[in-house]
């Protein structure tokens, strides 16, 4: 009865968590259990995986600063964390919100409706057992959670002796998380075997993907340019992609620089990433809409797949040699698929695993294709995601700007150390004296070889002087616009000394603001400038 009334009147949705957790259930879960989708590329979602906060992903080999990174956010030790040069964290740690200290282990996790980790189930004990949650009363974990992972190791020991699949678990964490941050040691770079397999595991997640290039300030800045140009070499062998991975440079943790010269590289870097972070919780909703339109079109492709070879199987004689032919030639059963119903190749799943994983199923008990079922997956692409993504947009306004607050992102929103405070047009805000002053004399040198009438210059006379910094129109009409306070046309000398200013800002590198901060109004302007506004 109420799915009826779904279908009828899809605009019931209280939010967009709701909405995707029913068109999920109704429309796509149907489909992916009838062409068995969960045995071949994912298990089936929770109503965790709906409400849950948004997660991030560290992953790096050992010693990159992974769990010293989460305690300088969070300005504050969690519980089961463990720091040092050897390789100490060996668990998959889920850092997350609660009223009390404590951790859950792995088994007692999995088995909580309230945590999006019950199919972790699936990769058994020798994973549960290296698996917990550290709960915390911590203000940046009230909109964000975080997951630890163990150290990548290089070596075939390593890789033997985890007893669980480590590469498909950080896969199952990447189709989940809102952000995945791959950190690597500036001091000591280098991708082992088990690094670059775990990076390629993460290959249809590039959207989420940051690199971080850790502990920058123990190497000098032309060491420094080197292990970047590295870095980037390395990994645009590994992931394979025309665009360039986001890289943020900088020293994470809360001790003094060993190397301060890059200091205001580091801050920028830090301010960067600080607000890719914050964005998380606003684009959250968003970005589980595009996971879920993701796994739709994963899913169309699998019916498809399974409902062609479940055709081409003989009802009785032959049946062992016919599979075997048919996982030969998958990839002609791909190209087929690809013509017949409009798909594009970058949709199917990669050829290799799938014949391995066809090679353990009965193809006698494939479903065949049923049309009803594609039906109402294509109307929920076509119809009901689009009603959902009106509903992001406005969730997204209601919103605050900096949704992550507390720990290390208290430090740079305001104050003296916020970012950038107190340079370019923020140079001499807490100065009594007006900033400008400093080097009127020398703009007043010009203002009067520029011939001004009743104290003030033209337009015209100011715009010969103001060329000279070959700055572009569009700049120089916005410094004009920002200089003439009194909007009478005309520059005054204290004018005239605000706009050279404000050219030199623009020449060092910093950005104009869009008003007029209150310390570079001229000292005589300042009376008149209140009363207008």
């Amino acid at each position: 009865m109420f799915r009826k009334n779904l279908k009828k009147d899809p605009e019931l949705f209280q939010n967009v968590a709701d909405g995707l957790r029913r068109l999920y259930r109704t429309k796509l879960f149907p489909l992916e259990d009838t062409y068995r989708f969960h045995d071949f590329h994912s298990p089936a979602l929770e109503d965790a995986d709906f409400d849950n906060k948004p997660m991030v992903l560290l992953v790096g080999q050992y010693s990159t600063g992974k769990t010293t990174f989460i305690r300088h956010l969070m300005e504050q030790d969690f519980p089961g964390m463990r720091i040092g040069p050897e390789p100490t964290t060996d668990s998959f740690i889920a850092v997350m919100h609660g009223e009390h200290d404590g951790v859950i282990p792995g088994n007692a996790l999995v088995v909580d409706p309230k945590k999006p980790f019950r199919k972790l189930n699936a990769f058994g004990n020798a994973f549960l057992n290296r698996f917990m949650c550290a709960q915390m009363p911590n203000p940046v974990l009230e909109s964000i959670s975080i997951i630890d992972t163990p150290g990548i190791l290089s070596g075939e020991k390593q890789r033997i002796s985890r007893g669980y699949d480590f590469a498909a678990v950080l896969e199952w964490f990447a189709e989940r998380v809102d952000r995945i941050i791959l950190l690597f040691d500036a001091h000591k770079l280098d991708i082992s075997d088990e690094f670059s397999e775990v990076i390629r595991a993460l290959k249809n997640h590039e959207d989420k993907m940051r690199v971080v290039l850790n502990k920058a300030d123990q190497i000098s800045t032309q060491q420094l340019m080197r292990v970047y140009g590295a870095l980037m070499w390395s990994l645009g062998k590994i992931i394979n992609t025309p665009e360039v991975v986001r890289v943020y440079i900088g020293s994470f943790w809360a001790q003094p620089l060993l190397v301060p010269d890059n200091r205001k590289l580091f801050e920028a870097e830090e301010q960067d990433l600080f607000m890719d972070i914050q964005s998380l919780p606003r684009n959250a909703a968003l970005r589980k809409l595009n996971d879920l339109i993701k796994r739709a079109r994963l899913a169309k492709v699998q019916a498809y797949i399974i409902s062609s070879l479940k055709k081409e199987m003989p009802t009785v004689f032959g049946k062992d040699s016919k599979k075997k032919e048919l996982i030969a030639n998958l990839g002609e059963i791909y190209t087929k698929i690809e013509k017949e119903h409009q798909i594009s190749p970058g949709d199917f799943p990669k050829l290799a695993k799938m014949q391995d994983l066809l090679n353990g199923q009965d193809f006698t008990k494939f479903a065949p294709l049923k049309p009803k079922l594609l039906e109402a997956v294509e109307d929920m692409l076509a119809n009901d995601i689009a009603r959902l993504m009106s509903m992001v947009r406005t969730e997204e306004a209601a919103m605050p700007t900096q949704s992550v607050k507390g720990g290390a992102f208290e430090g740079t929103m305001s104050g003296p150390f916020g970012h950038g405070y107190g340079e370019g047009a923020g140079e001499g805000i807490d100065e009594l004296e007006w900033v400008v002053g400093r080097d009127k004399p020398t703009y007043d040198e010009i203002f009067y070889t520029l011939s001004p009438i009743n104290g003030k210059v033209s337009g015209a006379a100011a715009k010969k002087e103001m060329v000279k910094s070959k700055l572009p129109n569009t700049v120089l009409g916005k410094i004009w616009k920002l200089a003439d306070v009194d909007k009478d046309g005309l520059l005054d000398d204290e004018e005239f000394a605000l706009a050279n200013h404000l050219i030199k800002v623009k020449l060092e590198g910093h950005e104009l603001p869009p008003t007029l901060p209150e310390h570079l109004v001229p000292p005589s302007k300042r009376g008149t400038v209140q009363e207008e506004e």
